[in-house]
């Protein structure tokens, strides 16, 4: 059971989330008065992102974990909808779609020691196997390549997201799984917004317009930034993080984050799209949302459980 008081600190900083999202409600509907813009659509977005996650997160621990394991299977479904599949894979693909439950399962056993090495392992070394054995040899590197990265990015690296719920934090009895969640999010996604605000004002230096034509320097140092900043004043709240290593956590974030959205960037300019899809208003699909979080979730997880648990 997640643990969530009025008072504890990471209802407050919860609570300061839909106070946010509520000021910004307010702003936008007063700078863009069409209902069909997109800055409405995107707050729309926001608000069924935060709701759900919100509700997940306070109800329960295998709640959560149900929740992230969705996001998982959404994020793959998508991804395996994008890129050209074989016919002949059908099967494969249920495999791989199969691993989810269970990758999840290892979580809420607590069982470390298969979560870690049940995809980068059993499934990178059974999966092939499953394709030799149906005979298809035409396109078979590229169809094993692209499953595996898919099954990296969307289910192994976003499990970490959910693996931060069940870390033994008894040693820090202030300190709560939910907390160390609410700050990985709120650290990737404000990283997303404030590159994209910081660049849309002052943004002139392009980092990489074949990739991502819109990414600036300028965005992405004042993205870095109000992350450092975010994180010296969550820390405390929210993770056992000193003022070092606050600063060390916000800075893996912003980089992380920023190499997280534009390896999706990569892949929908190879594909020729400009969205993952259209399951969030003026966001697109689930992949355009947690593009950063398949970078960040993992090199958090483990700067946080190396040096503290």
């Amino acid at each position: 059971m997640i643990s969530v008081t009025l008072t504890s600190p990471a209802a407050v900083v919860l609570g300061g989330v839909w106070v946010l999202l509520l000021v910004a409600t307010v702003v936008v509907w007063r700078i863009a008065p069409a209902p069909g813009s997109e800055l409405r659509q995107r707050i729309r977005g926001w608000w069924m992102i935060v709701a759900l996650s919100s509700l997940a997160l306070v109800l329960s621990r295998t709640t959560a974990l149900v929740f992230f394991g969705a996001i998982s299977f959404l994020a793959l479904k998508e991804y395996l909808t994008l890129i050209p599949t074989r016919k002949s894979d059908r099967r494969v693909l249920f495999w791989a779609y199969l691993s989810i439950p269970m990758q999840y399962y290892w979580i809420g056993i607590e069982w470390y020691g298969m979560f870690i090495i049940f995809i980068p392992v059993y499934l990178f070394l059974l999966l092939p196997v499953a394709m030799v054995l149906i005979g298809d040899t035409q396109g078979f590197l590229r169809a094993a390549g692209t499953l595996h990265w898919g099954l990296m990015s969307m289910v192994f690296s976003l499990s970490h997201l959910a693996f931060l719920l069940v870390l033994p934090q008894g040693q820090y009895p202030q300190i709560s799984g939910l907390g160390l969640v609410l700050f990985l999010l709120l650290l990737t996604e404000l990283n997303d917004v404030a590159q994209f605000c910081w660049g849309k004002l002052f943004g002139k230096h392009r980092i990489s317009p074949t990739v991502s034509p819109n990414k600036t320097v300028e965005g992405a140092v004042g993205g870095m930034l109000t992350t450092l900043a975010l994180s010296v004043l969550l820390a405390p709240w929210l993770t056992p993080f000193g003022m070092r290593d606050a600063l060390f956590a916000g800075a893996l974030i912003g980089v992380a984050g920023f190499f997280g959205d534009l390896s999706l960037s990569a892949l929908k300019r190879d594909l020729g799209i400009k969205d993952s899809g259209n399951l969030l208003p003026g966001h697109g699909g689930i992949l355009d949302r947690v593009d950063s979080l398949t970078y960040t979730a993992p090199l958090f997880f483990h700067f946080t459980r190396y040096l503290y648990f």
